[in-house]
């Protein structure tokens, strides 16, 4: 069997990429020999990303964007280009913003800024890198969806709706990539423990449900079969997966990781 975890020689951009997902998905991606390009909101964040895998013998570099504005993803998009030989093989598209809120307090504005962070940035990612992937003839594309993109959660109903648009994206980019040789495909990841949103939603569901932490992460892990949260390592490693030659035969599909929750 081929060694399918090969990046050598192989350009990968992961936006989102100073979060705890982000972060790791760009160093597991290096440590198989990919050439990392990253971005965030903040470029101080974007350099200590860049310096902490450049010191481990990386080959990586960096620029900041707002995910929602187009010209700022494309200049993020032409710096990887012109730093690693105008080779874009590889994108993920992690940046995401959740929310928690009863939907008759949700605001207009904060559903557009879900669905601007979540859609229209993983949008805008791929508008500009498709063109590299295009004429290579080849590419792998890996979305973040959610288990809430597959079943809708209580009191997120706009970052529900977002994440299920998300998987509806890839399955139609991966038709009409197809004859490009270009796989899209998505993760739909269940609870991850040690990362922004869940510690953003844990503190929301605290509050909502009157409960300590371990109360409420009880009741969840409850309705998990394998009877725990998610790591950061099991998303990492499935995304890592994703991009590489072993997903050669896969594409259009949303990809659970949560633990047996979500079966289909």
């Amino acid at each position: 069997m081929n060694n399918f975890l090969d990046f050598k020689g192989k350009t990968a951009i992961v936006n989102g990429a100073t979060g705890a997902i982000g972060k790791s998905v760009a160093e597991g991606l290096a440590q198989f020999g990919a050439r990392v390009f990253i971005s965030d909101l903040k470029q101080d964040a974007v350099d200590a990303a860049v310096a902490e895998l450049t010191e481990a013998g990386y080959d990586a570099a960096g620029l900041a964007a707002d995910v929602t504005n187009e010209e700022q993803v494309k200049a993020v998009v032409a710096a990887a280009a012109k730093r690693f030989d105008d080779k874009i093989d590889i994108l993920v598209n992690v940046a995401g913003v959740a929310g928690q809120n009863p939907i008759e307090e949700i605001t207009g504005d904060e559903w557009d800024f879900i669905f601007a962070v979540n859609c229209k940035g993983t949008f805008f990612f791929i508008k500009h890198v498709v063109p590299y992937m295009k004429t290579q003839n080849s590419g792998k594309i890996v979305n973040y969806a959610s288990k809430s993109g597959k079943t809708g959660s209580a009191l997120c109903s706009h970052y529900s709706a977002a994440k299920g648009a998300i998987i509806t994206l890839t399955q139609s980019l991966a038709f009409e990539f197809a004859k490009n040789k270009i796989n899209v495909n998505c993760v739909c990841p269940g609870i991850t423990d040690n990362t922004g949103v869940w510690n953003f939603m844990s503190a929301n569901y605290i509050e909502n449900m009157k409960q300590e932490r371990e109360q409420v992460v009880k009741q969840f892990t409850a309705k998990v079969p394998l009877a725990r949260l998610a790591e950061i390592e099991d998303i990492v490693d499935v995304t890592v997966f994703l991009c590489s030659s072993g997903s050669n035969y896969m594409t259009g599909q949303a990809v659970n990781i949560t633990g047996g929750r979500e079966m289909h």
